[in-house]
């Protein structure tokens, strides 16, 4: 990490949806081979969270540098009652990675969850992305579903990780 360029874990910035769904876009084109669906789907769902956001069950947080949005992490809560918490848009650009922002986005969105005494933390993701996987699993999610799916538009292993508090 560049001292003179500290990384900032905060709310919401200007721009976030547009540098969230571009770090998503970019980062699974390239090592997936996901398309336009993918990230109109990240755009657009991201998109309804955050004109629906409510602070007291949702959860935002962005790592940014030099004003840029360099990574983030959700927890949409609108689900919380009855499938737990749902863990979302967790990204870190290829220029933070090892430097431990990726813990941190974690570590940050799981106290919220526990201060607000949610039972439980699901997230979708697929196989394939150890380094998420491995940071998931340090934080107490295990797999609780896999299956064959399309819900990013192409053909992966889906994966629900759920983290019981």
């Amino acid at each position: 990490m560049n001292p003179k360029n500290p990384i900032n874990i905060a709310g919401y910035a200007p721009g976030a949806i547009g540098c969230i769904t571009e770090m998503h876009a970019r980062y699974y084109s390239v090592h997936w081979g996901f398309g336009s669906f993918f990230e109109a789907k990240v755009a657009t769902e991201l998109s309804e969270f955050i004109a629906r956001f409510d602070d007291q069950k949702d959860g935002l947080w962005t790592a940014c540098s030099d004003n840029r949005v360099q990574g983030s992490i959700v927890i949409d809560g609108i689900k919380s009652d009855s499938e737990g918490a749902h863990l979302r848009w967790y990204i870190v650009s290829n220029t933070l990675h090892g430097q431990g922002i990726g813990s941190r986005l974690l570590s940050t969105a799981m106290d919220f969850c526990r201060k607000r005494q949610y039972k439980r933390v699901f997230l979708w993701t697929f196989k394939g992305l150890d380094p998420a996987r491995h940071l998931y699993e340090k934080n107490g999610f295990k797999v609780a579903h896999e299956q064959q799916g399309q819900q990013w538009g192409t053909t992966v292993t889906e994966q629900k990780y759920v983290c019981v508090l």
